[in-house]
């Protein structure tokens, strides 16, 4: 099976759609949101072509691939529009023997980590920062946000197949 990784889209129609876009370029079987779908925060900016309404239809029109967390700026006014689940705090996966803990990254993150087997993946979102690195035990992997990045990082997604996962750029 092969996973697409994202997160914190934050109401960019464009965003949201250069996401599933590649998704579709990829030929993957599944999207994985890592929360913070429809709505900016009171900490960020608007992003570009911020329209949450668009976005709901664009993610309604794919719910059938979607598996999502729930990120700190997704409600359950969110879940009232939305076709797919996104209340769950994280979500287990296994590719090939790679044990996967997906999270927002807001309360489970590399500060304060769950307990992973050996070379587990956890993957979060929630800082806006594309990151892969390996910490003490297990790797950890952050697809950033593509509507808006922090600290320069580039607007990025994951993939996971195969029991391996790679941090990807957008062109």
């Amino acid at each position: 099976m092969k996973i697409m990784v994202a997160s914190d889209i934050h109401g960019s129609y464009e965003h949201c759609k250069m996401i599933i876009d590649k998704y579709h370029e990829l030929n993957c079987d599944k999207l994985l949101l890592l929360g913070d779908l429809l709505y900016h925060g009171p900490r960020n900016n608007l992003p570009k072509d911020y329209n949450p309404k668009a976005v709901i239809e664009l993610l309604n029109s794919e719910a059938d691939n979607i598996l999502a967390v729930r990120g700190n700026c997704d409600t359950e006014v969110d879940q009232m529009v939305l076709d797919f689940p996104i209340m769950a705090e994280y979500i287990y996966l296994i590719s090939d023997d790679t044990v996967i803990f997906a999270t927002h990254g807001h309360k489970i993150n590399p500060d304060c980590p769950p307990r992973l087997p050996k070379n587990a993946i956890l993957l979060n979102g929630h800082t806006h920062v594309a990151k892969d690195i390996m910490m003490d035990g297990y790797r950890y992997m952050n697809p950033g946000s593509p509507s808006i990045p922090k600290e320069n990082s580039a607007p990025s997604y994951i993939i996971v197949e195969n029991g391996k996962a790679e941090l990807m750029k957008f062109n």
